[in-house]
């Protein structure tokens, strides 16, 4: 079943069940998804780009959450957090701790990295590997540790 599919099934599900928040988000990432396509120029999107797509969705809400946090809003706060746990469910699983760490490890003695130097090298060959499963921000301080 490809991702629109899934999302029409949900939109359909989602107004049976009068879950409006839900219908709102699923709505949203959706017409992202139709977006991209009208873009890109093609009927259907790859599985990579619908990928890009979910992640900036995840990116936007994870940003605007922080915000929100920082100036204090509780109630924008828990609305962002279920959006965010909305579009999660769409991600694909995410790596654990450990399988992220032996990924980066292999991927480091891959490129035979050894300072801090080499982090653009790593990075480059790793992130198509993970893409998706892993937040960015995480795998680089990771790679940092690892090259100190």
């Amino acid at each position: 079943m490809s991702l629109l599919e899934r999302l029409n099934d949900d939109i359909k599900q989602a107004m049976k069940n009068k879950e409006k928040e839900k219908l709102t988000v699923i709505r949203m990432l959706k017409a992202s998804l139709q977006n991209e396509a009208i873009k890109v120029g093609s009927e259907g999107l790859t599985e990579d780009q619908e990928l890009a797509v979910l992640s900036r969705e995840v990116k936007q809400r994870k940003d605007s959450l922080h915000e929100f946090e920082k100036a204090g809003r509780a109630d924008l706060v828990s609305k962002i957090q279920t959006e965010l746990t909305y579009v999660n469910s769409y991600m694909p699983e995410q790596l654990s701790d450990e399988e992220l760490e032996a990924i980066v490890q292999e991927t480091i003695a891959e490129v035979n990295a050894s300072s801090k130097a080499d982090i653009g090298k790593v990075m480059g060959a790793l992130m198509p590997k993970i893409k998706g499963r892993a937040d960015g921000g995480l795998v680089n301080k990771l790679v940092q540790q690892k090259l100190s």
